[in-house]
């Protein structure tokens, strides 16, 4: 398979024109030494010595043919002049039966991929991506001297876009260890080697560019940032530092024209090494399952809950079953250390939880009113199942018009049985319903939108518009700037949103 790739994925030719300057002003730097300009020279000893453990990953996979192979029609824009012409060569032209081939699918196909990978054991246990060997029907190794291999797949961890493979050697194999990723200093040269574009032990080198970056691609996101030269078909493959150990596995680029451009991302080697020691173990992750639902802490959140400075995971909501609610965690508090480490956001949260052991007691300092607790926590274990559920359209009578009351640029009114109906809010939800938002108010920008419930404002629980007034009235007396609102949808769901009572 290729590398992922977050951009377009065409490539562009490429166009070789350097003349005697441009190879000059690269050989004789501004910065001086043409060696430094390289980079380190121990990069020659660290390729030399790990070049035998990395692999190619080749895979094969059957596809339905659509429009009968060399036979079909090409895809034509609506109108095109060139559409009768085709239309007539391939749809009427007979085949040696008489039947007519341009409306007939082809036998299936299959197609083949090329990722990389990397040697752990030698008793031929192999790392690579989730996405190089997905859906594949055929996965093999090919070692650096061409031997092919099939291999088994062991397990995979769709989240953090890794799997583990297992073949049977056919002579004595090579083997790299992980190093200590936390150790990674931006700067520092790393080499990354692979099968870019099917050329098989290519070497790059560069230097890490960032860490811990969260590029929204998953729900643990902490990728190293490297400006070595990644391409398509290095996916999978290892990321060394100049001891030749495994601190990274090549994932994923940024590039407008699918090749390098200095921006690619590698999985640290600290959460490679977790994942992979359970997939061999359990051929699956079992992760810690903390069992709230958090969100980020807002300098308006901040204020309203006391906590100075902004930090931590805000719990939203706390599952009835999880192993938080019988430790005394509540909606409302502020998770700002767990296990010993400090929790600065809430995706800080979800990765120490994940990669903490199932069954652990763990420390969990929360802020709660201004003031910190330690709550004890023995860590369940997170489940992945379906949540779809079929929406149940009902035709029900046209209800009567609410009374509601305007506060905070909304319009509010008790909860009845007709505006449960109307915006299906879940009989296990309390508070005060949300009619219409004022477009023009902090709370349109907050993105309340009719069918929101109130459960509480300034972590009091409301059940009318009056409520909701009453406390608004009080925070601007005790010079508030801000009021916190714990808002749930029609499902139950809760979130913590501020907004400014001025």
């Amino acid at each position: 398979m290729s590398a992922a790739i977050i951009a377009p994925s065409r490539l562009r030719p490429i166009r070789l024109r350097l003349g005697l300057a441009a190879l000059a002003v690269s050989a004789f730097s501004a910065f001086g030494n043409p060696a430094q300009a390289r980079g380190p020279e121990g990069i020659a000893d660290v390729a030399e010595k790990v070049i035998d453990a990395v692999v190619n990953i080749s895979t094969s996979q059957t596809v339905e043919a659509k429009g009968g192979g060399s036979n079909s029609m090409p895809q034509l824009p609506p109108g095109s002049p060139f559409e009768e012409f085709f239309d007539d060569f391939f749809k009427n032209r007979k085949g040696p039966g008489g039947g007519s081939k341009g409306g007939d699918n082809g036998p299936p196909r299959k197609t083949n991929s090329l990722g990389s990978g990397f040697i752990i054991d030698t008793a031929g246990v192999v790392v690579t991506n989730n996405h190089v060997i997905a859906d594949a029907d055929e996965i093999n190794v090919i070692l650096n001297d061409g031997t092919k291999i099939k291999a088994e797949l062991v397990g995979v961890d769709k989240k953090t876009d890794l799997a583990v493979l297992k073949f049977k050697p056919t002579k004595p194999l090579v083997a790299v260890k992980f190093g200590d990723s936390d150790k990674l200093r931006l700067g520092d040269w790393v080499v990354a080697i692979g099968n870019p574009f099917s050329l098989g032990g290519t070497v790059t080198a560069g230097i890490v560019s960032a860490k811990n970056r969260d590029i929204s691609s998953g729900p643990y996101d902490s990728y190293i940032q490297t400006d070595a030269a990644i391409n398509r078909g290095n996916s999978g493959g290892p990321l060394f530092n100049l001891d030749g150990d495994v601190i990274g596995v090549n994932t994923l680029i940024i590039s407008p024209s699918g090749g390098s451009i200095g921006i690619g991302f590698a999985v640290p080697s600290k959460t490679v090494a977790g994942v992979v020691d359970q997939l061999r173990q359990f051929g699956e992750l079992r992760r810690g399952w903390l069992g709230v639902r958090i969100q980020s802490v807002t300098d308006e959140i901040a204020e309203s809950l006391n906590v100075k400075p902004p930090r931590g995971a805000l719990v939203a909501g706390v599952d009835d079953k999880g192993p938080a609610k019988p430790a005394g965690i509540e909606p409302g508090d502020v998770v700002v250390k767990f296990d010993g480490k400090d929790v600065k956001d809430p995706k800080d949260l979800s990765r120490v939880v994940a990669d903490t052991a199932v069954g652990k007691e763990v420390d969990v300092v929360i802020i709660r009113k201004g003031q910190e607790e330690t709550k004890k926590v023995t860590l369940g274990r997170l489940q992945d199942p379906d949540k779809v559920q079929a929406a149940v359209k009902t035709d029900e009578p046209a209800p009567e018009k609410p009374v509601t009351q305007k506060a905070l640029g909304l319009d509010l009114a008790a909860l009845n049985k007709d505006l449960r109906t109307r915006y299906k809010i879940k009989d296990s939800v309390k508070g005060v319903v949300v009619t219409n938002v004022d477009a023009n108010s902090d709370a349109a920008e907050k993105r309340l939108s009719a069918g929101d419930v109130i459960v509480e404002v300034a972590q009091e629980a409301v059940s009318s518009g009056a409520d909701i007034q009453k406390r608004v009235d009080q925070l601007k007396k005790d010079g508030k700037k801000s009021v916190l609102l714990l808002v749930s949808n029609a499902d139950g769901e809760l979130r913590f949103v501020a907004l400014s009572v001025q």
